[in-house]
């Protein structure tokens, strides 16, 4: 059976879940890890049993046992990574979310097409069997018609102002790190609603509460769908709630408790479905596959069909999630530094422009008078 060859750019916590899943997977080994430092490279290949440990990511990119890359920097470094890989011919899987924002993410996707390979956004849940076993109920209509949607995922995180939960020059707050979880299921589940792969809100509305480091600490938000469907979102790193997705429909609702890393070895997801004046039943999914090797196998599967993305989760669903984050932030009024610094920069260009343009334009005046 052929199988696609990982690299594996960073060498935190999410890469080791990574490498396990795909040591889990059938379509999967692992080729080479590339870190910042040749020993955490090693000590990672060792680790894993991973043949190529190089001390930098320009080196992973130029392995030519790699196929593709799992990429697991923090995200503000993910749209440059997915570049440069691109440019290197080698094929992505990038953690979640894709990039700091949408322009970054549209990049990141151009980049892809331009070098014909494949990118995919790794929202695990989205492979798991229960994601369709909840479309089946939802296209059924075993609620009725969907109304509202609340899905929430937050923890408190014990605070350490430069890691990565916190830290404004690697994209902390809560919206990014988790909230993006329940855009991606609530878009779904509306979409599904209406017939079609995912649906995008009209409306976005939000708050959030900032913390020292100036990043969301928490932070809700209001999502209006066409057909007068809404979503209720809520994410964040300092503060424990109870997590997971509730559906109401006309005629019921369903929930799923802590459905965001669902069977992390495989095993059980319960779905309780309650029809409206009817007892609450509970639906079994059942999995003997990791859940990362089920992302993983679901990538290599739309490789190896040639395709350029991933049913599971494509890339425009991806790009329309990172608008709808964007929208968030914006409500809530979240602009990251680097973000800023972008933007001040732009600005500065402009009006560099626009000066060299009445310049020359001037010059052309005088040059014709004389």
């Amino acid at each position: 059976m052929r199988k696609l060859h990982w690299g594996l750019v960073a060498t935190g916590g999410i890469a080791k879940a990574f490498a396990q899943g795909v040591q889990h997977s059938r379509l999967g080994t692992l080729a080479a890890v590339g870190s910042r430092s040749s020993e955490q490279a090693r000590a990672f290949a060792a680790q894993f049993d991973i043949p190529n440990a190089h001390g930098s990511y320009e080196e992973l990119l130029a392995d030519p046992e790699v196929e593709a890359v799992y990429i697991s920097t923090p995200h503000p470094f993910h749209a440059e990574w997915i570049v440069k890989a691109a440019e290197a011919g080698k094929h992505v899987l990038c953690e979640k979310p894709i990039a700091l924002n949408h322009p970054e993410a549209m990049a990141a996707a151009e980049a892809a097409r331009k070098h014909d390979i494949l990118l995919m956004e790794a929202f695990m849940v989205r492979c798991h069997p229960f994601i369709e076993t909840l479309k089946d109920l939802i296209r059924d209509k075993v609620i009725g018609d969907v109304r509202l949607i609340q899905a929430t995922f937050s923890f408190h995180g014990a605070f350490h102002p430069e890691g990565r939960l916190f830290n404004n020059a690697l994209g902390g707050g809560g919206i990014l790190d988790v909230g993006c979880y329940t855009a991606t299921l609530s878009r779904l589940i509306a979409g599904t609603a209406l017939g079609l792969p995912y649906a995008s809100p009209v409306k976005v509305c939000g708050a959030g509460a900032f913390i020292e480091t100036g990043v969301d600490g928490w932070a809700a938000a209001t999502l209006e769908f066409p057909g007068g469907i809404l979503a209720q979102l809520s994410a964040g790193v300092q503060l424990a709630q109870d997590n997971g997705v509730t559906i109401f429909g006309s005629g019921g609702r369903i929930r799923v408790p802590d459905c965001w890393v669902p069977a992390r070895e495989g095993g059980r997801l319960n779905l309780f479905v309650q029809p409206a004046g009817k007892e609450e039943q509970e639906i079994t999914v059942e999995t003997k596959e990791w859940l990362y090797g089920l992302e993983a196998d679901a990538f290599a599967r739309a490789l190896f069909a040639g395709s350029r993305s991933v049913p599971e989760m494509p890339i425009d669903d991806t790009l329309d999630n990172m608008l709808t984050l964007d929208r968030w932030r914006e409500a809530v009024g979240l602009v990251y530094e680097s973000e800023k610094r972008a933007q001040s920069r732009a600005s500065i260009s402009r009006i560099e422009a626009n000066e060299a343009e009445m310049s020359s334009a001037a010059t052309g005046r005088l040059t014709i008078s004389s």
